[in-house]
């Protein structure tokens, strides 16, 4: 097969660069029934059939109820996809040979918090959960991938909802500090990076699957969430203490943010302060897990929102003591703002009308990428991961089992460039992971359909299929990507 290869314009990528793909347990492995794995937030979220994707965007952004959590608990008539994935429980290891076989550098996953610990509460860990993840890592590093593990991809145990209210109370800090050790203990000296949160900041955007909020849980729903992101922020400083004392070589703990930067809509002096207001209060975020305290401006827009923390001097102490190693970044779209449609909170933004969109109104932005990294970049000077970048995008499996998808290719190939772009100017990134390199549900939408990977995985929305796997003419694309180390794209 000849794949269209063209020069990078920017082809300054390190010997030791980690090319490779990331997903999460939550979307990929499957077998809730086996290993004594109990529910987390992702699996009682169904697939709404014979909804449009507006529609489906619509409800997953409204969230869910504390009252739909318990039925969806019981209900035995709709299809929770995520509880079964793609199966890569049973089938890692022959997933895992053909990234391996495309070249694949690192691999970033979860470990499921559910599975080690099905209600989040106990105090000894599913040994039969560990043995299996073990064995997993052991295959990574045996086919040469550095494994990037994330300690918590959206998989908070239900019962932390319904028991503890989720991470907005205080006593649900000790029990994933607990996990953190229980992960660091086992595989610490086999695993250099770790990303405490996935995307920590998006409690602002999606709080039942960040925290484990139902949105009719807390009288004060944004004060609860803000809670829930500075105790997660407790965690985290706690699992860098804990890390450093083990004095393992090469272990590095690192926080994670879905890129929510926005341009001004115009050059009016209202929206450019608009967007520096709201870009401030994403980049508050890593200016408190690396600078090791909160900003003022942070604090100011709690006190005009009437938002009342609970945070300790200790907690604080905690924080600036244990700074974070290295930041992952999640990029797939931008936005912007207008001062007079949008307002001064975290996601009140509008599309762009300048670019192309996705089947699923994604905006396609490279240059926001290197604009994301640079900026990042310019204010920490601390290695970045790209921990997801990708195109979702109904796909075609031909009759001879080949998917032609040359607009996966090409959103990629541009993302990439700007990946060096940003690297020619300075920023030390030190890996690129193509989000969902096999296809897995959909985390925004509970959707097979909406595939990402470079693999065809052979089932539909409903599970229905063989599940076998097809390479599909991006696979071949990015192995000769990692090939010539980012010189051709």
């Amino acid at each position: 097969m000849t794949i269209e290869m063209r020069k990078n314009k920017y082809p300054v990528f390190s010997k030791s660069f980690l090319w490779g793909g990331a997903q999460a347990a939550s979307q990929a492995d499957g077998a809730y029934q086996e290993d004594g794995k109990g529910l987390n937030s992702s699996d009682v979220q169904p697939y709404l059939k014979g909804l449009s994707n507006e529609q489906i965007q619509a409800i997953e952004e409204r969230g869910m109820t504390i009252e739909e959590v318990r039925k969806n608990l019981q209900d035995k008539n709709n299809f929770y996809p995520k509880r079964y994935g793609i199966d890569f429980y049973h089938t890692y290891k022959k997933d895992l040979k053909i990234l391996s076989d495309a070249g694949f550098k690192t691999f970033r996953t979860s470990l499921d918090w559910s599975r080690i610990f099905p209600n989040g509460d106990e105090k000894k860990p599913n040994v039969s959960a560990l043995d299996h993840y073990s064995k997993m890592i052991d295959y990574m590093l045996e086919l040469g991938i550095e494994p990037i593990i994330t300690m918590n991809h959206y998989e908070t145990p239900v019962n932390i909802t319904l028991k503890y209210g989720g991470w907005p109370n205080k006593a649900v800090i000790p029990m994933f500090e607990n996990f953190g050790k229980v992960l660091l203990d086992w595989f610490g000296n086999r695993v250099k990076y770790w990303i405490v949160v996935n995307q920590i900041n998006m409690v602002q955007i999606e709080p039942w699957l960040s925290v484990g909020v139902a949105c009719d849980q807390y009288s004060n729903q944004e004060q609860a969430l803000y809670q829930a992101m500075h105790n997660q922020f407790v965690a985290a400083a706690w699992i860098k203490k804990y890390a450093t004392s083990l004095n393992f070589p090469d272990l590095h703990i690192g926080t994670m943010v879905a890129d929510g930067t926005v341009y001004p809509a115009t050059s009016k002096p209202d929206d450019v302060i608009l967007a520096m207001q709201q870009n401030r209060m994403q980049y508050f975020v890593t200016d408190v897990q690396f600078r090791g305290e909160y900003p003022k401006f942070a604090l100011n827009y709690f006190d005009d929102n009437n938002i009342k923390l609970n945070i300790t001097s200790k907690e604080l102490d905690l924080i600036k003591q244990n700074r974070m190693d290295f930041l992952a970044i999640s990029y797939y779209y931008s936005r912007m703002v207008d001062s007079t449609k949008n307002k001064m909170k975290p996601a009140d933004n509008i599309p762009n009308p300048n670019l192309k969109t996705s089947e699923w109104g994604w905006s396609i932005d490279p240059l926001g990428l290197y604009n994301t990294l640079s900026q990042y970049y310019d204010r920490y000077q601390k290695p970045i991961i790209v921990a997801e970048n990708g195109f979702g995008s109904y796909d075609k499996l031909e009759s001879n089992y080949k998917v032609h998808d040359e607009y996966r290719i090409s959103y990629l190939r541009e993302h990439i460039e700007q990946v060096g772009h940003a690297i020619h100017d300075g920023a030390n990134v030190i890996a690129y992971c193509a989000w969902g390199p096999l296809d897995i549900v959909s985390c925004s939408s509970q959707q097979m359909s909406k595939r990402y990977g470079f693999v065809y995985v052979d089932l539909d929305d409903e599970g229905n299929g063989s599940g076998k796997r097809y390479l599909k003419d991006s696979y071949y694309w990015y192995k000769n990507v990692i090939k010539s180390n980012g010189l051709e794209i």
